[in-house]
């Protein structure tokens, strides 16, 4: 079984394949560059939307290109403001071969106020951190929740998390019946 990702990033590759290995045997995981449509830093709606669109634009690769696969997944990194504070939160859109749409989230992590300012004004988080961290390839490693858990979650835990339960919808077909 194939699936596709909206993403050359070898965190978000490697993610899909633990969590779809976790529902099914012998799976083959592609990653294909695509844009999400939103701005590089996602703040509150902006982050499902990106995830969403990056599915899509898979979803129809696919299609024009006939490469046969069965799944296409976006994931988007971004912010949300919930009880006036601001998280780290991934997001993943699941689109499966019939059309069914799943949609999930990582755990999410305070961000702390000085790094949020430079987000707000326009600095992705990715590069907020890589000054923090002194390395500009953070996003593509354990990303921020890496570094501000020494190393206990990482940002490709997150995006686990969020793909395992993205895949309710299209696994409990017969439940959410959700058609796009």
């Amino acid at each position: 079984m194939k699936v596709l990702v909206g993403s050359k990033n070898p965190v978000k590759i490697d993610a899909v394949k633990e969590a779809f290995s976790s529902y099914f045997k012998d799976i083959e995981v592609e990653g294909v560059e695509v844009g999400s449509s939103v701005p590089d830093q996602p703040i509150d709606e902006e982050t499902f939307e990106g995830a969403e669109h990056r599915a899509r634009v898979i979803q129809k690769l696919n299609e024009k290109a006939n490469i046969g696969a069965s799944y296409f997944v976006g994931i988007e990194g971004g912010v949300i403001n919930i009880y006036s504070k601001w998280f780290g939160i991934g997001v993943v859109c699941i689109i499966d071969e019939k059309n069914n749409l799943g949609f999930g989230t990582s755990p999410m992590f305070e961000l702390w106020d000085d790094a949020i300012e430079e987000v707000l004004d326009g600095k992705e988080l990715g590069d907020v951190m890589a000054e923090v961290t002194g390395d500009s390839e953070v996003k593509r490693k354990g990303g921020a929740v890496g570094y501000l858990t020494d190393g206990v979650v990482v940002r490709k835990d997150l995006y686990t998390s969020a793909l395992k339960v993205a895949l309710i919808p299209i696994m409990k077909e017969d439940l959410y019946s959700k058609k796009i």
